[in-house]
């Protein structure tokens, strides 16, 4: 059965490939599963049908004919299980792969998201500026051991795997803050990422729904 995913119908990234489809987009596109996409609009995202998908009212969810699932990383996860190509084939690659997706997910996608909700929501509270330094430097804290680990390699632990396609599609919230550009060897793991043909699609696929959202309007 050809698995469906949820999408946001016009996603508030404008087509910027940060809405948590365009993750489970790219993982479908690296092991070369193709999919089906149902777009929600925000109402649609509390509507009891989806909320019987996602308690949380939120993107992306996963049916395959036996299972279906929300939170992108357990898609993913799903995903890697499933075809070859995302995880290492010995288990002790397997596991730290999977590590991995755990650690963006848990270590240091929170900061980011932290940062990103501050700059959105508190700019005009008399605190901004010191809550946003406060942040920032959590972030450069994750970001500086981030950077140590990694040094001059490609990838996390040898070749591609789900753990750096989780990783960075997190370090990409960072784009517009300009942060990265303070780790080169970062930017440099963010881009390599971008650049694998899989992405590519599914960042066209994601930015594709956002501009025919705005044409429809």
């Amino acid at each position: 059965m050809t698995p469906t995913i949820t999408a946001f119908q016009n996603s508030p990234d404008r087509g910027r490939g940060l809405a948590r489809d365009t993750r489970v987009r790219w993982a479908l596109e690296e092991v070369g599963q193709p999919y089906d996409v149902r777009l929600r609009t925000f109402a649609e995202l509390k509507a009891p049908e989806h909320l019987a998908l996602n308690p949380f009212g939120q993107i992306p969810t996963w049916e395959d004919g036996e299972v279906a699932l929300f939170e992108s990383g357990a898609i993913i996860l799903r995903i890697a299980e499933a075809h070859g190509g995302l995880l290492p084939p010995d288990p002790a690659g397997r596991a730290r792969a999977i590590m991995w997706m755990f650690a963006a997910l848990n270590t240091v996608e929170p900061l980011i998201v932290d940062r990103t909700m501050v700059s959105l929501f508190e700019r005009d509270q008399p605190w901004f500026e010191a809550r946003l330094t406060a942040v920032e430097t959590q972030c450069r804290r994750r970001l500086d051991q981030l950077s140590a680990y990694l040094g001059q390699a490609d990838w996390l632990d040898g070749d591609f795997s789900a753990g750096d396609l989780m990783m960075i599609s997190v370090l990409q919230r960072l784009g517009s803050s300009g942060m990265l550009e303070d780790y080169p060897n970062l930017a440099a793991y963010v881009a390599r990422g971008e650049a694998r043909p899989a992405y590519q699609r599914a960042f066209a696929a994601q930015k594709a729904v956002f501009e025919a959202a705005q044409t429809a309007v």
